[in-house]
């Protein structure tokens, strides 16, 4: 395997330069006619030979310097270059001023490869997108764009080809590539009735696939919607360095002009020897390695979540998440599996089992939440005999309906109690939902679940990681909270809330972590989960499965649902920020050494060639590190 993964990277590498093949032509050419100069005896030729060097490796750099200029921006990277080489050049110092615009192209041109291999394994989610869809209508297959196709139509995916649109398998089973999206090696086996996503491979078999969704409104879609604007949320550490640039170049070019002029005034030496120190010095000042390799360095670490399939929808997240203290969990669908199954009916009287599971599954049949799910899943009875009007969902308490000209209440104790109707006390380690009718308690239905098979490693791996605070906030009653925070380690446990309620609990566990300067996460995968994920410091839901309303307003979506991925989401903000501030303290410390050494005359321009260009290379080849997160 290793034999294999060293030719990969030296092709990509070789892609990556043969991309550029405009800026190697540019830099080939440059040196030919640099280095035909260099052997040429004194003249006129050798001068022409060496403006015709120069002019070719100096014009993008010089054209992009007048354009700022004419937009009022002086002082950039591409402003000081002009001025030291161009003053170099007046000086006499041809070879040295074109070596500088040399190495200084060259450093662009292994920033854009860069770069491009930090966008890679995003990029790659381009071509998630299918170009065609396959609907049947009633005279048989018609191929068509994805956005052509409706909710409620038919696609038919052969093996080998992508799914088009997120949809219900509605015929046949196959195994699915799903690598694309979540990051998971393993195919994912799926038969008729699960949900499938598009952007996923189909591996074997011919599927029907009844679409859910618009394609505006599918998994590839929001995925690439997410990618496209994930790179405009700065840190504040980019801020700072924009900034910085902005203050700090004026400052360096007044300092130059300042070298230039007083010395030879003070008669401290002749006027060309402190203008080259001062043209050294303009060289040496370039902000490159600074303001190159922030950016990239976070949108390096955008890229390796990404391959792990969690999806930061900006660079400032991956700040935030290296002061996380405190994370909190919803329970299902995020730390549980959301795979409810009936484990108990207890009717009363007369009522037989068969009959008050009925009237729950048809007050249920309409509801997204994993409960109610289940509850369809056990009755197999015959839906027409109910007749359903009225229906009414209240997030956190439960469904209210009118079936068979019956009012129906179905849902939590806070439901029963707050219908004025009593329930009989009982402890379970299952999640209790209990049905009236007509105002009078009619039994009761118990459902159970299990934790995720990571959540428990999830928790320990986040404490080790110095997550100190780990909070399960649930709806789910007291006695099947406890089980679950007690089995997967969680530090504490709030039950029986509303969503209102989970907002407040995270703004009181928000406010107590921001005066120690911490932040807190919250994870969670459904539609009533989205105030608390708006309202948390970061807000992370999980994406396979998760409700459409809450991937949006989360900051990170985790698309396999793996709640492991949160630790792996953190150590790779961790990275990311070591790498930002090793560059940032490396490249200031070597400027600030060759600026005092140019000043004094220590060094000359081709070393301050490798303080500019080279610091730059080597941050960003440290930048580069995060593709092996």
């Amino acid at each position: 395997m290793k034999l294999a993964t060293a030719p990969s990277r030296t092709n990509k590498t070789l892609r990556g330069f043969l991309n550029h093949k405009g800026d190697l032509m540019m830099i080939a050419s440059s040196t030919i006619i640099l280095l035909i100069a260099v052997s040429l005896p004194v003249s006129g030729v050798k001068i022409l030979f060496y403006i015709t060097s120069y002019a070719i490796i100096g014009y993008p750099v010089i054209w992009e310097s007048f354009k700022n200029i004419l937009h009022g921006d002086f002082f950039d990277e591409n402003f000081l270059m002009t001025v030291a080489t161009i003053g170099a050049i007046a000086l006499g110092d041809h070879p040295e001023a074109i070596a500088v615009m040399l190495f200084y192209q060259i450093g662009e041109l292994f920033e854009a490869i860069a770069v491009q291999q930090s966008k890679q394994s995003i990029s790659a989610l381009l071509k998630l997108k299918p170009a065609t869809a396959t609907i049947l209508t009633d005279t048989g297959e018609e191929t068509v764009k994805p956005e052509r196709v409706t909710p409620g139509q038919t696609i038919r995916v052969k093996p080998g080809e992508k799914v088009p649109l997120d949809g219900q398998l509605i015929r046949g089973n196959t195994s699915l590539d799903t690598s694309a999206l979540t990051g998971e090696s393993l195919p994912r086996d799926v038969q008729a009735g699960e949900t499938i996503l598009n952007g996923t491979i189909n591996l074997t078999g011919v599927i029907d696939i009844r679409v859910t969704k618009a394609y505006q409104e599918s998994t590839v879609a929001r995925i690439l919607d997410l990618v496209q604007n994930a790179a405009q949320k700065k840190t504040v550490t980019e801020k700072f360095i924009t900034r910085f640039a902005k203050i700090y170049t004026p400052i360096v070019v007044g300092f130059a002009v300042l070298l230039a002029i007083f010395p030879p005034l003070l008669h401290l030496g002749p006027w060309a020897t402190w203008i080259n120190r001062a043209l050294v010095f303009l060289v040496i000042s370039c902000p490159c390695a600074l303001v190159i390799s922030v950016p990239l360095s976070f949108f390096g670490g955008i890229g390796a979540a990404s391959r792990h399939g969690i999806l930061v929808k900006g660079s400032n997240f991956l700040e935030v998440l290296t002061r996380i203290n405190t994370v909190a969990f919803d329970k299902t669908g995020t730390l549980t599996q959301g795979q409810f199954t009936v484990s108990e009916i207890k009717p009363e009287a007369p009522l037989t089992k068969q009959r008050l599971l009925g009237i729950a599954a048809a007050a249920e049949q309409h509801s997204n939440h994993p409960i109610a799910r289940s509850i369809l899943t056990a009755y197999q009875g015959d839906m027409a005999q109910f007749s359903i009007h009225d229906v009414h969902e209240t997030a956190g308490h439960g469904i209210q309906a009118t079936i068979n000209d019956q009012l129906v209440v179905i849902g939590n104790t806070r439901s029963m109690t707050e219908n004025h109707i009593s329930v009989p006390v009982t402890q379970t380690d299952c999640t209790t939902v209990y049905v009236a009718i007509d105002h009078q308690f009619a039994g009761s239905i118990s459902v159970a679940d299990q934790p995720k098979p990571d959540a428990k490693v999830a928790i320990s791996t986040l404490k080790q990681l110095g997550v100190a605070h780990t909070v399960l906030l649930t709806g789910d009653n007291r006695s099947v909270a406890d089980q679950i925070g007690h089995k997967l380690g969680l530090n504490h446990v709030e039950a029986d809330l509303l969503p209102a309620q989970k907002v407040s609990k995270i703004e009181t566990l928000t406010l107590a972590a921001h005066t120690a300067q911490h932040r807190v996460a919250f994870v969670g995968d459904g539609i009533n989960d989205t105030p608390v994920l708006a309202r948390a410091d970061v807000g992370i839901a999980m994406g396979g499965l998760g409700a459409d309303a809450a991937i949006e307003a989360a900051d990170v979506v985790i698309m396999d649902d793996k709640p492991s991925k949160i630790a792996t989401l953190i150590q790779i903000a961790k990275a990311t920020q070591r790498i930002v501030w090793e560059n940032i303290t490396f490249a200031l410390m070597i400027k600030v050494l060759f600026l005092i050494l140019g000043a004094f005359g220590i060094i000359g321009m081709w070393q301050a060639v490798f303080a500019d260009v080279g610091v730059t290379m080597i941050a960003i080849l440290n930048a580069l590190r995060l593709q092996h997160q």
